[in-house]
């Protein structure tokens, strides 16, 4: 509560009521941009701004970028349409989970689809597991004591365990990655080694009588050799299952997590869950008692923010716990985070009043947000989904606005693209999101995307909004959980 009070403080200092703020109080209604800023360099660039002090940051990039680890299957990305078509499967089912007229066994069964992921998706490096040969000490290995989450660090030896990349999710609950033994198939193939358990010391099984198994919940999934099964389901009805395990999760060399409990992952059904090589798991940042944030909410108070590159030429960053202070001349927008009791504890949802356009506001219909209820933010949905009016709306204000360049063919659900061969600077709209609390403005990076304007229309007005990690795009978003508050701040990296 304390921070969500200091952020609301902040915020208020550097923001007025949203209802009387146009995008154009914040300058020009237009941007140049160069065309060269949105698009892929071949080498990584690093940070655009210096990351945040705060002991538990710790470095984030996209898939398929020069800032990633190289597939050693050398498959190559996803085509944009291909993408695009594995995003809306996710925003689909996403809704469907939100739906008030659908029974719980129903929004949570699989569906048809058997793709979930998409390659436009932030992940991080995390060690899990260690090794033993002699005894040892937090000091002898860097630790400070106040990072080290879930107790001591035990009598055994805690030296590195195996990297594993794993994709950030806010939309999940269950952290979880793959685990010998994992048949390819139905695993899939990772470039980082293979967390095996019985290389790790500190690894242990939940057994099915455990209080930790009987409160897995939807997530239970039966017992095997007297240890817990757990089963993830994902909004496309892909799913992951295995044992459910703790082991030594060392999120940097200051920070580790004692007894962290995870899926360990023997297969991936319905396809491999449409993993790249690259990712070995899910680091759950969902709302439900077995994410990351919960499990270690007595140290960091079930805190987090992320910020996601405008390119994946580009590096952000991942922290855990409540960010530094910031310079005098930075500014969060704090909105409310909305939970609802009638839907599942792991959405986070803000409420999202309108959008501008180079300065014309556009409403969202009421119908938006009591009927399919707030917008969900997720880092893993790519774009953004609008109610079909207020898409219409905003979309013809872009129209207008961009009516010196060349239109061309729709990408998927992208149906205003342009032809920007030639074009070496493009005359923006900006573009801006309207909270309870004031006004975000997107970065360039946040509103084109492969030359299109980077939203799309949901099927009908009662589906809420759900804000993709395209227009999150340089954008710190922090998660004040028990403080109940969303922050913004922009241009963070």
């Amino acid at each position: 509560m304390a921070l969500f009070l200091a952020l609301l403080l902040l915020a208020l200092s550097g923001s007025s009521s949203p209802v009387a703020v146009r995008a154009s109080d914040h300058g020009d209604d237009y941007m140049i941009v160069a065309m060269s800023s949105l698009k892929l360099k071949s080498a990584c660039l690093g940070h655009r701004v210096t990351p945040p002090l705060n002991s538990t940051w710790m470095p984030l990039d996209l898939m398929d970028g020069p800032c990633s680890s190289p597939s050693s299957s050398g498959a190559a990305a996803p085509s944009v349409d291909e993408l695009l078509r594995r995003d809306q499967l996710r925003a689909d089912e996403i809704q469907k989970r939100l739906s008030h007229n659908v029974g719980d066994d129903e929004a949570n069964g699989p569906a048809n689809s058997k793709v979930t992921q998409v390659n436009h998706l932030a992940k991080i490096k995390v060690e899990l597991g260690s090794r033993k040969p002699a005894k040892t000490t937090a000091s002898q290995l860097g630790i400070h004591p106040a990072a080290t989450v879930g107790g001591g660090v035990g009598s055994g030896t805690l030296l590195p365990g195996v990297i594993q990349t794993v994709v950030l999710d806010t939309a999940s609950d269950v952290p979880w990655v793959q685990c010998v033994p994992c048949p390819i198939p139905p695993c899939h193939p990772q470039t980082d080694t293979f967390y095996d358990p019985t290389n790790s010391g500190s690894y242990a099984a939940f057994s099915c009588s455990s209080p930790t198994c009987r409160q897995l919940g939807p997530y239970a999934n039966g017992c095997a050799n007297n240890q817990c099964q757990y089963r993830v389901t994902y909004p496309d009805g892909s799913s992951t299952s295995g044992t459910y395990s703790s082991d030594l999760l060392t999120l940097n060399p200051t920070t580790m997590v004692n007894n962290f409990q995870f899926g360990c992952s023997h297969a991936d059904q319905g396809g491999g869950i449409g993993f790249d090589t690259q990712t070995a798991g899910i680091m759950a940042l969902g709302g439900g008692p077995e994410s990351l944030i919960s499990q270690t909410a007595s140290t960091f108070g079930r805190t987090f923010s992320y910020c996601l590159p405008p390119t994946a030429s580009y590096v952000g960053y991942f922290v855990l716990g409540a960010p530094g202070v910031a310079s005098s001349t930075s500014r969060y927008v704090v909105t409310p985070l909305l939970r609802d009791n009638r839907s599942p504890a792991t959405f986070y949802r803000v409420l999202l009043r309108a959008i501008t356009v180079a300065g014309r506001r556009i409403d969202l219909p009421a119908v938006s947000i009591t009927g399919g209820g707030a917008a969900v933010l997720d880092s893993r949905t790519v774009i953004t989904r609008l109610p079909p009016a207020a898409y219409a709306a905003v979309r013809a204000a872009f129209r207008d606005g961009m009516r010196a360049y060349r239109p061309a063919a729709p990408k998927g659900s992208l149906d205003t693209c342009y032809d920007f061969r030639g074009v070496r600077s493009v005359k923006l709209p900006r573009v801006a999101l309207v909270f309870d609390g004031g006004v975000v403005e997107l970065d360039p990076s946040g509103i084109l995307f492969d030359d299109c304007l980077a939203f799309a229309a949901n099927r009908d007005d009662r589906m809420p909004v759900i804000l993709g990690n395209v227009q999150q795009q340089t954008i710190e978003v922090l998660y004040d959980v028990d403080g109940g508050a969303v922050g913004f701040r922009r241009n963070t990296c």
